[in-house]
This record gives structure tokens, sequence and C-alpha cells, in this order.
């Protein structure tokens, strides 16, 4: 069992939308769950890394709890609860991206501020572009595969508010076809 990609039965049943927001906006509840990673380094001995992000059927309007402390296999995990998940008709060239991508992911940038024993969510994002944009500044961003229902939530979200644009056939300058070199007129050269 893949903690990664199990999520909440109905993920449609879990967005939600307060009336006095801008009803193109979607969020839902999501859970986050870091880990430690060994590493073989004379100087640390493990990384933190984002383990899990799963969809949760709670309010999303609840504050963020945690970090909560639990045993899953062999290895420690800690679990913060109702982080967002927002949708913006802004970003929807990151999702389409995301989702023409071979494995479409959710993107948590962290931070592990001075004295915090784990890392902590900052943002939870499913905009490619709103990734790379945290990566360019130079935060922590970790990438988990996205639970199948959330993918088709995003898909129908998707669909709705963006349309690629068409590519355009780009004319490259060709210096073989005819007339690519124009003579100088007896005008022009008049001019001169």
């Amino acid at each position: 069992m893949n903690a990664a990609t199990d999520a909440a039965p109905s993920v449609a049943s879990a967005a939600i939308n307060p009336p006095s927001e801008n009803p193109l906006v979607t969020t839902w509840s999501a859970s986050v769950c870091f880990r430690k990673r060994p590493v073989n380094s004379r100087w640390v001995d493990f990384e933190w890394e984002t383990a899990s992000v799963t969809v949760s059927a709670a309010n999303a309007q609840a504050a963020p709890t945690g970090p909560v402390e639990f045993s899953f296999g062999v290895e420690t995990q800690w679990r913060y609860d109702a982080e967002q998940i927002s949708l913006h008709p802004s970003e929807g060239e990151g999702y389409w991206l995301n989702l023409n991508s071979p494995q479409p992911c959710v993107f948590v940038m962290w931070r592990l501020e001075e004295g915090d024993a784990v890392p902590r969510p900052v943002v939870v994002t499913l905009s490619y572009n709103e990734a790379g944009r945290m990566l360019d500044a130079g935060d922590h961003v970790d990438n988990v595969p996205m639970p199948d229902a959330l993918r088709a939530e995003l898909q129908a979200y998707t669909d709705a508010h963006y349309k690629p644009e068409p590519r355009k056939k780009v004319r490259r300058n060709d210096p073989f076809v005819e007339g690519a070199f124009r003579k100088v007129s007896d005008a022009g050269a008049a001019r001169g």
C-alpha cells in the first residue's frame, strides 16, 4: 500500500469553495508527510524529503496542524494536516504541463527554520510553473506522485479553465528559396 497514491474516496466531495471567495478557485485540504532519508556523507547523516501527499475530506478552512509523528513500516514519518491545495485559473498552463508530463506530481515547498526539529510545508501546489518559480527562488521543493483521484479532478479543472494556445508555424528565413536575396533596384541605388 503506497501512501503517496492513496487518496480519499471522493476528492470532489473534499473540494471547498467558500462563498465569499472567488468561485473559480478550488481548494482541497491535504496531509503532507516528511521522512528522513539516510545519506552517505561525512557531514550529515540524513536529508529531509516529502514522503507523501494525501487529499483528505476534511474542511479546507481548518488551521494546519502538525507535525504528528507516526511509524510507517520501518521508518518514522511526520505528518502535517489541513494544508491547502488551491487551483487558480491563472495557473492553467502549469496544471496542463503537469498533467502532460510522464509522471504528474504534487509539489511541496518546505522550510526547516532554525529551532525546528521537522521541516514544515509552506506551499502545496499542482502547478509546474509555480514549482519552477519557487525552485528559481532557491526554495526546497519536492515532488511526490499525484493521487489518481486528484489527477482526475485537476484534469476536469484544467479542461474547464485553460485552453492551450495553438502552435504557430514559424517561417524561417531560407536562403535557398526563390527571391530570398533581393537585388537592389535602380531607384534604391540612386538614393544612396
